[in-house]
């Protein structure tokens, strides 16, 4: 396995308690801000020292708290990159990433490697630009050449998206995809943004309050998802705590409704349901709520639909039902309205705590 990490550190009242391995290719930390993503790469990188655990990167030691190995950060060949790019402002493309090159490779070598990198991250052109003059996209690109130049086994971006607007942030999303492919090791990539991990990474970890989740496929966890946080920070929007009735079959506390489902098991506490499947109108008779229309909100290409189920306390906040309709829908809905709604048996994703 080309990276592990079991991570043990107490800040204050936090404790960051995460386990995750990854081969080559991009792993996915994807949490809410503060649930201790930054504070692992720092782990990892050698910025912060961790209480207990254990790291290594490619069979190579770099901490191990029984064994007493702590590695210093500049012997670790792994490069950190933040939102930033940390790139000297006075310094010219070519002066960043030569600086880099003189110090990890043989003086012979350092116009030859600088070549690659300018060819391999599309920075041609540009050797003599200060970062000022630089797009996001090419500042990102620099700081990227910055980290290969150092001849990195591991590297680990913190966020390098979200600084930017919506429009630079797809393109600059586009490039640096493009130029981790050349990279042959392994990247851990921070974002609390589904929609940016999902298109980026091949494998997403979920970190929650400090805990790490079992690492699955970037399709698992869109699909699947196993526990309540994963299945918020993967985007579902409906939940109801749960009574088991038997393997198939649960009673939503909060919906007031005895639900089909796909099989449970006794670890279940909730039950999600992805704005998109709930559906007007009786399906099949099976899972059908009556509902009042709270809320409408139209958004560009969908309406969002806010349900209460009739029989549901106002104040309960899990009660509240989220339908999304495709704008293209023309039944005629209104504030007020009572409607019935029905969701798939195949929809309804069982969820641990």
């Amino acid at each position: 396995m080309a990276v592990y990490a079991k991570i043990k550190k107490r800040l204050g009242n936090f404790t960051l308690d995460v386990e995750f391995g990854s081969d080559n290719g991009t792993l996915g930390l994807l949490g809410a801000s503060g649930c201790g993503k930054s504070m692992t790469l720092k782990c990892i990188a050698g910025i912060i020292r961790p209480d207990e655990g254990l790291i290594k990167v490619n069979d190579q030691v770099l901490f191990d708290s029984k064994r007493g190995i702590d590695l210093k950060p500049q012997e670790r060949r792994v490069g950190l990159m933040f939102q930033n790019y940390a790139l000297f402002p006075n310094m010219t493309l070519k002066e960043n990433i030569c600086s880099v090159l003189r110090h990890s490779s043989r003086s012979s070598e350092t116009g030859r490697k600088f070549e690659e990198l300018t060819e391999i991250l599309y920075l041609k052109g540009l050797e003599e630009h200060y970062p000022c003059q630089l797009s996001g996209g090419q500042q990102q690109r620099a700081a990227l050449a910055r980290i290969l130049a150092s001849g990195p086994q591991l590297i680990m971006l913190d966020e390098p998206l979200s600084a930017l607007d919506s429009y630079l942030r797809w393109q600059v999303e586009q490039e640096l995809s493009i130029a981790l492919a050349s990279f042959c090791g392994t990247t851990l990539y921070v974002s609390h943004n589904r929609d940016e991990v999902f298109r980026m990474c091949r494998k997403i970890c979920v970190i929650n309050e400090g805990r790490s989740e079992k690492v699955c496929t970037a399709e698992e966890l869109f699909s699947a998802p196993s526990s309540f946080s994963a299945a918020m920070l993967s985007g579902c929007r409906n939940y109801s705590r749960i009574v088991r009735i038997n393997e198939k079959r649960v009673h939503a506390i909060d919906w007031k409704a005895e639900l089909t489902c796909k099989e449970t098991n006794e670890d279940i506490r909730y039950v999600g349901v992805r704005s998109h499947h709930i559906i007007p109108g009786c399906k099949n008779g099976n899972n059908t709520l009556q509902c009042r229309i709270t809320k409408i909100s139209r958004d560009v290409f969908f309406t969002s639909v806010i349900l209460l189920p009739v029989n549901c306390d106002k104040k309960e906040d899990l009660s509240y039902i989220r339908m999304d309709l495709p704008n293209s829908d023309t039944r005629p809905i209104s504030e007020g309205q009572l409607i019935t709604v029905s969701i798939g048996e195949e929809d309804i994703i069982p969820l641990t705590a």
